[in-house]
């Protein structure tokens, strides 16, 4: 699990163009990585359209923003044409980069656990490190929270 002051983890993982992005990549810029459960479905849907309705004003505060998600490449780029985001968004297919964040665990539905990606965003500094982690994330709301 990652913690305030960590450096931000290593990965390798594909856009939704296919293109490879790394860590290093997202170095230089303050960079907003956030963890979904996957495209298209209500709670995503809600935070990745608050997102892009207040993308000018995340820009505006220097910030780069970056959704991941064990979705495909061809899921994500769906996803973006179907609901106009303006940003990346990351296929971590085998969810290495998800469980290096520490947001990969236990949850319930119908009350049978199993394990998927938890809602999650980490906010880097231009050096990669963090400042700040939002678990517990307002899908209507997440802008606010993260310019609050």
């Amino acid at each position: 699990m990652l913690k305030i002051g960590d450096k931000m983890p290593d990965f390798e993982v594909v856009n939704q163009n296919g293109e490879v992005v790394r860590s290093a990549d997202l170095l230089g810029k303050k960079t907003i990585i956030y963890f979904y459960p996957k495209d298209n479905t209500s709670g995503c849907t809600a935070e990745a359209c608050n997102l892009r309705d207040n993308h000018e004003a995340l820009i505006a505060r220097g910030w780069n923003v970056v959704g991941v998600s064990k979705d495909s490449a061809a899921s994500h780029q769906r996803f973006i044409a179907k609901y106009d985001l303006p940003f990346t968004l990351l296929a971590d297919t085998s969810t290495e980069m998800i469980q290096a964040f520490g947001a990969w665990g236990e949850k319930k539905l119908y009350g049978k656990p199993y394990m998927g990606t938890l809602r999650r965003t980490y906010l880097f500094d231009e050096a990669g490190i963090l400042q700040e982690i939002i678990e517990k994330v307002d899908t209507k709301n997440h802008a606010a929270q993260i310019l609050g």
